[in-house]
């Protein structure tokens, strides 16, 4: 290295600043510390200005800028900024310990979020809402930065984790990745906990020069690493119930089996249409069934008919309460949370064989084209002759043998009609891999498979996506949009992300031209056929659907992308989905002639449901994740092959083709070499090898350890030395 000339050097070493250099770094000191007095020893310290000649000019600096009012003085010769700051609203993304980023509510118009170190957010934790100010200019990281003032809500108070109980304290280390403080809990709160088992703890005390909060020991879960106590462990650390309030079973109990045939004199009487439900072999409610007859004229008349759950849960009643809470059923690896009560959900609501049922229903009279020549939405009265499971109903039309054999074939025929037309108009073919797994009767995993979507579970899609639009330009046309309603809604994707996308699909050695409405579509309908049944194909759609944007509920009458439908909602599952029992409350109000209700109120209501949809998904994936690292810790230990699907600057994330459970190498734990990231590739370049690790890469890995509590797989490549086996 050549050394610095004599104008570049002060008498110290430290580097001379010109007079403008200073001016600037010592405003921007000023702004960034806004509300703060320093004098000009102390920014000399703060910026760390070691050379005379630059120190010297700090002081003459600071009263040029005084003077030109670009910064406030006092008598006493201590300066701060004049910029005023900006204060916002916005959501916590604790992305790491040491700092967050706080998500600006959409009012306050900003860019870009804001960085917040660790040490000014004041005990805020993931996901509460907080008020902050934004430091009038960008800080040393090149982005807004600034300060929590306020704490405006507390996402969430109760955590779980694993509780490590000393002789005169104990401590209770978080399952959640994003809460990066182990939580203080005094020997008189253990609630009956033992050390190392799974608790809850609710938070009671984060006092202001605390560095960990305090609380107590609200429910002991178990044994860590016992499949129940797991299960329970996901349900708690995502808010979700374990049972419905007594009052609530009790309202429930009380609604009376026999439908009034007062109530059926108000109905359009289908009880004598042919009519079946098909569903998954385990399915219990059932949201949905199928009628089909031939008309006089020749056509064919099609009913989707769907559970009236709104006859049954009434406003302002403890019923409808816990289902809005709720919002939604979720789905767990061995469990259902229901959002309604089993005696509605399994009994009076669902739409069980041979049994007389009350349902809100889509008629549809269409010729052999699969044409809709006119249709009749209303209250109905439905009986299901049959109740059909997905494979026995694919096998009737397979084998062209069996009850409704002849309607299941004709309802294929159109159904595959109406999906190549929703194809032909830019809808985008997302063909999802489902893993599910085979459990023993301890919830122990003895295998998993990739759930297949056949003929008969589109056939069901087509007819409930036909409903759904149906209902949703009804609505509209009515008045042009301006009746409040609950839209499903998906908006165009961003080309930013999906060029970003198209990279990483150039890097599994596929080109994706990326163009602008039909013809994203159609580029990538072009690439999900590519991609079926190879290595990549999981990859592949969950990098896609990433790129997307996110489907939500709200009142906004939008279009629905991913479906390529001008308007969508959700009609078809209100046993499951609080949305579709408003979307039926607000259809049954309209066809009664009402006037539109007041916007603001439902938009609420769509912002709660899309918020819970999203614990429900997240809760999803996190008892999949338990059950593959539960899989991976018990699974044969030999070389698998896999895939890199990510790569970042601490290590690789590798998809194991064999059982789609996918795990890390960690950069620190490959040793022959020094690797350095490239982040504009996606890859890691050995320094002395120069051998590249990038995404989309087909490698050999093998298990060094799983953690069921953090629930996360560590993996090496095959042909590093082999590891000692750490699993657990």
């Amino acid at each position: 290295m050549g050394r610095k000339s004599n104008n570049q050097q002060g008498k110290k070493g430290g580097k001379v600043m010109d007079a403008s250099q200073l001016a600037r770094k010592v405003l921007n000191f000023l702004d960034n510390n806004y509300g703060k007095e320093f004098n000009a020893k102390q920014i000399i310290k703060k910026l760390e200005i070691r050379d005379s000649v630059t120190k010297g000019g700090v002081e003459p600096t600071l009263h040029k800028l005084a003077a030109a009012g670009s910064v406030s003085k006092t008598p006493r010769n201590y300066f701060s900024s004049v910029k005023e700051p900006e204060f916002v609203e916005g959501e916590v993304d604790f992305v790491n310990p040491r700092f967050a980023f706080i998500k600006p509510d959409p009012k306050h118009d900003l860019e870009e979020d804001v960085l917040v170190k660790e040490a000014d957010l004041k005990h805020a934790l993931d996901g509460d809402r907080v008020r902050i100010m934004v430091y009038p200019t960008k800080g040393s990281t090149g982005r807004l930065e600034g300060k929590v003032l306020e704490i405006v809500n507390r996402s969430r108070d109760e955590f779980v984790g694993r509780i490590e109980i000393s002789p005169r304290y104990a401590f209770v280390v978080p399952d959640f990745k994003k809460m990066h403080h182990d939580i203080f809990v005094h020997l008189g709160d253990l609630g009956g906990a033992q050390h190392n088992q799974k608790v809850v703890v609710k938070l009671s005390d984060w006092r202001e020069d605390d560095k960990n909060p305090t609380g107590k020991v609200t429910r002991v879960l178990g044994k860590a690493g016992e499949h129940e106590v797991e299960i329970h462990s996901i349900m708690a650390e995502f808010g979700l119930p374990f049972e419905y309030p007594k009052a609530v079973e009790e309202e429930a109990n009380a609604i009376p089996d026999e439908i009034p045939s007062s109530e059926i004199k108000n109905r359009r009487d289908m009880r004598d249409v042919p009519t079946f439900t098909i569903d998954p072999a385990d399915a219990k409610d059932f949201d949905d069934a199928i009628s089909y007859r031939k008309l006089d004229n020749g056509n064919l008349e099609i009913g989707v008919h769907i559970a009236d759950v709104t006859y049954y849960v009434k406003p302002k009643t403890g019923l409808e309460r816990e289902a809005y809470d709720r919002a939604t059923s979720v789905y767990l690896v061995d469990r259902t949370i229901p959002m309604l009560p089993e005696r509605l959900s399994n009994g009076l609501c669902s739409l069980r064989p041979n049994e007389d049922k009350l349902t809100f229903s889509c008629v549809f009279e269409m010729d052999e084209n699969a044409d809709v020549l006119k249709h009749w939405i209303g209250r109905t009265v439905t009986h299901s002759d049959r109740r059909f499971a997905y494979e026995e109903g694919q096998e009737n039309i397979d084998n062209q043998s069996g009850d409704f054999y002849q309607e299941l074939t004709l309802l294929n025929d159109l159904a595959k009609k109406l999906r190549k037309r929703r194809f032909d108009k830019g809808a985008v073919n997302f063909e999802t891999v489902e893993v599910k797994f085979k459990l023993d009767e301890k919830g122990k995993p003895l295998g998993l498979f990739v759930k297949e979507r056949k003929d008969i579970h589109k056939l069901i899609e087509e007819f409930m996506l036909l409903a759904n639009r149906t209902v949703a330009e009804y609505v509209y046309n009515k008045n042009k949009g301006n009746d409040t309603f609950v839209y499903r809604i998906h908006d165009n994707p961003d080309a930013e992300r999906l060029e970003t996308f198209a990279n990483f699909a150039k890097k599994f050695g596929h080109e994706v031209k990326i163009g602008e409405g039909e013809r994203v579509s159609a580029a990538l309908n072009k690439l999900m056929d590519e991609i079926v049944g190879k290595p990549e194909q999981n990859v592949l759609e969950q990098l896609a659907i990433r790129s997307m944007a996110k489907a939500k509920y709200t009142t906004e009458p939008k279009g629905h992308f991913g479906l390529a439908f001008k308007h969508y909602t959700h009609f078809t599952s209100p046993i499951r989905r609080y949305p579709d029992m408003m979307v039926h409350r607000l259809l049954q109000h309209y066809l009664d002639g009402g006037k539109s209700p007041n916007e603001e109120e439902w938009e609420e209501k769509c912002l709660h449901s899309s918020t819970r949809e999203k614990r429900a998904a997240d809760s999803e994936r996190a008892s999949i994740k338990y059950k593959q690292v539960e899989f991976m810790s018990l699974a044969e230990e030999k070389d698998y092959e896999g895939i890199v699907a990510g790569v970042t600057e601490w290590g690789v994330f590798v998809e194991i083709t064999e059982t789609k459970c996918e795990g890390m190498i960690r950069v620190q734990d490959m040793k022959d070499d020094y690797y350095d990231f490239d982040e504009k590739n996606m890859r890691l370049i050995g320094s002395k090898n120069k051998k590249m690790i990038t995404l989309g890469d087909k490698v050999m890995v093998r298990v060094v350890a799983t953690d069921i509590d953090r629930r996360t797989i560590d993996l090496e490549f095959a042909d590093n030395e082999p590891s000692q086996k750490k699993r657990r």
